[in-house]
């Protein structure tokens, strides 16, 4: 039987009714992996001996009749950035400085998925520090695109959608401080959800509350709405040591059969300040016509932002930035100065702003709050008339991969220059406001993936949820990974 392109839900079915063994599906995901990694180059760590000890504890709890959970034997990835798992490696993006770092600690997604049963194979790769929309780093060398390899997959998740798109894995993990969830969904044709802030908890120390200046979120890759579904179900959910942790559950299963007639769309095909490429703008503006058949009413819309996209893409900058410095103190601390001796490691601009954030004074970070603000006024003042705001996902077409280990996006777009680690990605707004945002597939431009940003009222996950169920069931986009399936393997790329 062939696994690559089945469901979780699929999968979960065969293991529980006993027509698939978990030591059979990860074999099968074992044997794939070592297949076709080697081309997209998604897994940077695998841990095969651990993953076939657990696969056997599975087969046994469903032999002896075990109750079971969500995702019970069910092959998935973490992220290698401050995503964590004891006893493996942690680089935080592929810092060459880092390569023998172990970490002694679950991050939040390792700990929830192993609780529902899922078996972790391994370690995606990520761009240093998640500083960049696409992924790409001196220690492992650029994720390439399931559907060109000649492309990268997007950033910082884009180990994670590459090895969901490539059938490598039916659900990864993404962690999301600018789009990085939905970047890499758009790039690599999959679906990526970001919940509400809280509504996944980031257990974070010695700062607990380093998440949410800009938001920081944990959410899955898949490629079906329903697995992502399941897999917020066994992520969400309340933790007593994340003091911003929500404590109510949203019914993420059950958003997935509701309908949207009545609902009243707003839709910017720019967020008022994006130059985005034709081809793009043209792909999302026919997609969205889908919710009209769904009986909901769409509507093109001015958000509100007045302030240059450089303006804000230089906030976000500034504000990621100084969550890092915490991290370089506290291994300064551990006799590690990352700065000072391992310089060369990191891209120019991450240093310049890295080095501008420990310069900042009190009221810098007040204006920047300030300009934080008028940004969730504006989307708010939205939702007052409107069920969701509808944008492209990203303003481009995949990038080329680089040769130099800093793969970026692009300089300009309709000549108009943006920022080229996340000037060209239409996502950060939602990691300065806690809105709930998913990147849906929604067609291809030349042959590559096109993302459909769907962004909810603060804490109205389901609905999201809802819209893009709906939108799955009449533009489905399961055919699109035959390209990845049947594409030819390109040789010796380094």
């Amino acid at each position: 039987m062939d696994f690559a392109y089945k469901s979780v839900k699929e999968l979960s079915n065969l293991i529980k009714q006993k027509e698939v063994s978990p030591v059979e599906l990860l074999e099968a995901t074992i044997e794939r992996i070592e297949a076709r990694n080697k081309d997209i180059n998604a897994f940077v760590y695998v841990d095969y001996d651990e993953a076939r000890e657990r696969a056997k504890l599975a087969e046994k709890q469903i032999l002896d009749g075990e109750e079971v959970g969500l995702l019970h034997g069910i092959p998935t990835a973490i992220k290698d950035l401050f995503d964590f798992k004891p006893g493996w490696p942690a680089t935080f993006g592929g810092i060459p400085a880092l390569e023998d770092n172990i970490a002694d600690h679950y991050c939040v997604y390792a700990e929830r998925i192993e609780k529902a049963g899922a078996i972790i194979v391994g370690k995606t790769n990520s761009p240093i520090l998640g500083f960049c929309g696409a992924t790409d780093n001196p220690l492992f060398g650029p994720t390439r695109n399931p559907f060109d390899l000649t492309k990268n997959s997007g950033g910082s998740s884009g180990g994670s959608a590459a090895a969901v798109a490539d059938g490598l894995v039916p659900i990864a993990e993404g962690t999301d401080g600018g789009g990085s969830i939905r970047i890499p969904s758009s790039w690599s044709g999959t679906y990526g959800f970001q919940a509400s802030y809280g509504r996944v908890p980031m257990v974070m120390r010695p700062n607990a509350f380093g998440s949410n200046s800009p938001f920081l979120y944990e959410g899955t890759i898949t490629r079906t709405v329903e697995d992502a579904a399941i897999g917020m179900t066994a992520l969400s959910g309340y933790d007593a040591r994340d003091p911003l942790s929500l404590n109510k559950q949203a019914d993420f299963l059950g958003a997935l059969q509701k309908p949207m007639k009545g609902w009243k769309i707003a839709f910017s095909p720019n967020f008022d300040v994006y130059p985005v490429d034709e081809r793009v703008k043209n792909t999302v503006q026919n997609a969205v016509k889908c919710f009209e058949d769904a009986g909901a009413q769409v509507e093109e819309v001015k958000i509100g932002l007045t302030r240059d996209q450089k303006e804000y893409s230089d906030l976000w900058c500034r504000m990621i930035m100084a969550g890092s410095v915490g991290m370089f103190e506290g291994l300064k601390h551990q006799g590690l100065d990352l700065l000072k001796d391992y310089r060369n490691d990191f891209p120019n601009d991450l240093v310049y702003w890295l080095e501008h954030s420990y310069e900042m004074k009190t009221m810098d970070h007040i204006n920047d709050q300030i300009i934080r603000t008028e940004i969730f006024d504006a989307i708010q003042n939205v939702f007052c008339d409107y069920d969701l705001i509808i944008t492209p996902t990203l303003a481009c077409l995949p990038a080329d991969n680089a040769d130099n280990g800093d793969t970026t996006g692009p300089t300009q777009i309709n000549g108009v220059e943006v920022d080229p680690r996340i000037g060209w990605c239409m996502t950060f707004f939602t990691n300065f406001t806690g809105h709930p945002a998913a990147s849906v597939p929604a067609g291809l431009a030349d042959n590559l993936p096109v993302g459909m940003q769907i962004i909810g009222k603060r804490f109205a996950d389901e609905d999201v949820i809802t819209a893009s169920a709906v939108f799955e069931q009449l533009q489905p986009w399961q055919e699109t990974y035959e390209i990845c399936q049947n594409r030819t393997e390109l040789k010796n790329l380094s």
